[in-house]
């Protein structure tokens, strides 16, 4: 039986799969790596601007304290939206849970370790009963959480009665504007000044846990056959990730040290980036964002990975109030307004799809940094409130747009 060659170019290839193959790595290198080489220029250009202040140690470490709120909401609101749903009550749950840590602590002078604990599954109660319509009723995430937007406001006025409760205990408030202590001492950096060493030291550890978490990844897809990318371009990236860690490290040591927030949020990143990436649980969230009928058949209790998303939500928010109130210490009945917007808008900034099934607990971080850089950058450049707010919700725009064209793009490649 004879078969017909397919048709080759004068060089004996087939030029237009290879274009394809090319475009559909192209556009996944730019999906993936696109978010941090825009926060790259983002910060570049408002240190020019600012004539280096930007990243100042005093200023950096100001940054991380006072966005960590923001972070932290970021990292629930991530998985939230990566299944196909949005939650618009967390600056709602955020006041209440400060409210609820306030009385306990202050009004009622509860031990503060019990009454974190006490506060945090208030928050879990608060998600269950959400995730409950969403979940079972099938009542859209928007309507419910909508809905407890305005139920758990009033419910902060109603325990506060419009007024702030405070102070909180120096151990909370520690949490939210403390520094870890140096340990070993400081050491010198010659121009630089004294840094703490301890700090350092968690810095170099970091690098080392970066890499070899990334060259492990590397090798287990190149044993599966996948594609990965060329080792020169492996090494300019690793070495631009410890350039970049190691600089703000440096800057932090110079400063106070690390602060606490700034621990309590890595180890967050940490256990949802292993939850996302190792788990079960989060191949299951991956799977009801990307086709929810094809995660049923499958066998996914879908309504059971909803509910629990929505818990964990709440627990979220409740540690973001605990931290906020301890921050400000004191707890105010205005308290989390606008942080829903806030933690929507890095989710999608940081790579996350209007449809669901995309995104990355790291890229949300990142979002939420960019949103902390330009409403920092642009405070030091004395811009009023109103260019901050444009300026943000251009970048917002931006971000879906390019999430759209990427889409787009690798369609007609196929």
């Amino acid at each position: 039986m004879s078969s017909v060659a397919p048709a080759r170019s004068d060089q004996g290839e087939a030029p237009a799969p290879s274009r394809g193959v090319a475009d559909r790595i192209f556009s996944l290198n730019l999906r993936q790596n696109g978010i941090y080489v825009a926060f790259a220029l983002i910060v570049a250009l408002f240190a020019i601007l600012t004539h280096g202040d930007l990243l100042s140690p005093e200023n950096m470490s100001n940054v991380l304290v006072q966005n960590s709120y923001i972070l932290i909401l970021a990292i629930g609101m991530i998985l939230i939206i990566i299944a196909g749903h949005i939650d618009l009550s967390v600056g709602s749950v955020v006041a209440a849970c400060g409210a609820i840590s306030a009385v306990l602590m202050v009004n009622h002078h509860m031990a503060w370790p019990l009454a974190v604990v006490l506060t945090l599954i208030a928050g879990a109660i608060i998600g269950a009963w959400q995730g409950y319509w969403i979940a079972y009723f099938e009542i859209p995430a928007f309507i419910v959480t909508l809905a407890g937007m305005l139920v758990f406001r009033a419910l902060t006025l109603t325990v506060l009665g419009n007024q702030g409760i405070g102070p909180f205990p120096d151990q909370v408030r520690t949490l939210a504007n403390g520094f870890l202590p140096g340990y070993f001492g400081n050491v010198g950096l010659g121009a630089l000044g004294g840094a703490d060493l301890f700090t350092l030291l968690v810095g170099v550890i970091a690098v080392v846990g970066i890499v070899g978490t990334q060259w492990r990844a590397r090798q287990g897809r190149a044993g599966y056959g996948q594609k990965v990318e060329a080792l020169p371009l492996f090494i300019v990236k690793m070495a631009l990730a410890a350039l970049v860690v190691m600089f703000i490290v440096i800057q932090l040591a110079r400063f106070k040290n690390l602060p606490v927030v700034l621990v309590v949020l890595t180890v967050l990143v940490l256990a949802y980036t292993l939850v996302t990436t190792r788990a079960v649980f989060g191949r299951h969230i991956y799977a009801i964002g990307g086709n929810l009928q094809a995660a049923r058949l499958s066998g996914i209790k879908t309504k059971s990975v909803v509910f629990w998303l929505f818990v964990n939500m709440g627990v979220l928010a409740a540690l973001a109030g605990i931290i906020f109130a301890g921050r400000l210490n004191q707890a105010g009945p205005t308290a989390g307004t606008n942080f829903e917007l806030d933690s929507i808008a890095a989710a999608f900034i940081g790579g996350a799809a209007v449809q669901g099934g995309v995104g990355k607990v790291v890229g949300a971080i990142t979002g939420g940094l960019i949103m902390a850089v330009i409403n920092n950058g642009m405070s030091l450049l004395g811009a009023p409130s109103e260019r901050v707010m444009l300026i943000k919700g251009l970048v917002l725009l931006a971000a879906v747009a390019f999430d759209i064209w990427t889409k787009r793009r690798a369609g007609a490649s196929r």
